[in-house]
């Protein structure tokens, strides 16, 4: 991958069209007020996961909505800046749609990069939690092949309102946010503290938890979880030197 020169953008967990929420299309439009603004100086964007609630791409259709947010995507991916979109837990069914469609590079699998001599590693985290045993099973499921294909056969009206009631009730049942665990219970911060053991990084940049958090790591490396785009509306910003976390209030606010 190119090292990009200018700032690179990083946001995750926008979950657009979560049932559980009433503000979709309020969170929509700041979102994409958000596209708008960082196209004025991005090198390049990292949109982590899970910006969709669901989504599942039959060969002919595609979930109704989110028209603007997938529009200035292809805006931002057309006028050169390059788009990265990590499958979440919500969003894992990404097939050749988006890069096809919006011109976005699709990335499945964590990612290990160099950008201006700082080694990020990129995920958005969901199944690497070491002790997170019943969704490493629940992921093998969503991510074979066969039942996608079955999952495919289901009427696109009933696959969205299966998909929809599941994220309903799991959101109102668990609540939307689990604390933070502390250091020693934490299961991505665990996971990163492991991997720092076999190669150096400089920073760890995650989503999924829906917490906003930068902590050190051992003496050089820091641990980034995004936030969210239900209560923070936050997001992370590097420009060659430093990292920030941000928060995003409206359109044309200086990032």
């Amino acid at each position: 991958m190119t090292d990009y020169q200018g700032k690179i953008y990083f946001i995750s967990d926008i979950h657009l069209g979560a049932p559980a929420l009433k503000n979709n299309r309020e969170r929509e439009k700041l979102f994409v007020a958000w596209l708008d603004d960082i196209k004025k100086d991005a090198a390049a964007l990292f949109l982590m996961g899970d910006i969709f609630d669901y989504w599942f791409e039959y060969k002919t259709v595609v979930p109704r909505g989110f028209t603007r947010t997938l529009g200035k995507i292809a805006e931002l991916a057309d006028s050169g800046i390059p788009v990265h979109f990590f499958t979440g837990n919500h969003d894992v069914w990404v097939f050749d749609y988006l890069p096809s469609e919006l011109g976005v590079h699709v990335h499945r699998e964590e990612m290990r990069v160099n950008f201006s001599g700082k080694k990020f590693f990129l995920a958005h985290g969901d199944g690497l939690d070491p002790y997170d045993k019943g969704y490493h099973l629940l992921k093998k499921l969503f991510t074979n092949r066969f039942l996608q294909w079955l999952f495919s056969w289901l009427h696109p009206n009933l696959g969205v309102s299966l998909a929809h009631a599941w994220s309903k009730k799991s959101r109102l049942t668990k609540g939307m946010f689990v604390p933070f665990q502390g250091e020693e219970k934490e299961g991505l911060y665990l996971f990163a503290k492991s991997t720092l053991e076999d190669e150096e990084v400089d920073y760890f940049i995650f989503g999924h938890r829906h917490l906003l958090l930068d902590l050190p790591l051992g003496k050089n490396t820091r641990y980034i979880n995004l936030g969210d785009w239900i209560s923070h509306f936050s997001y992370g910003v590097f420009d060659g030197e430093k990292f920030e976390l941000k928060t995003y209030k409206g359109p044309g606010e200086s990032l």
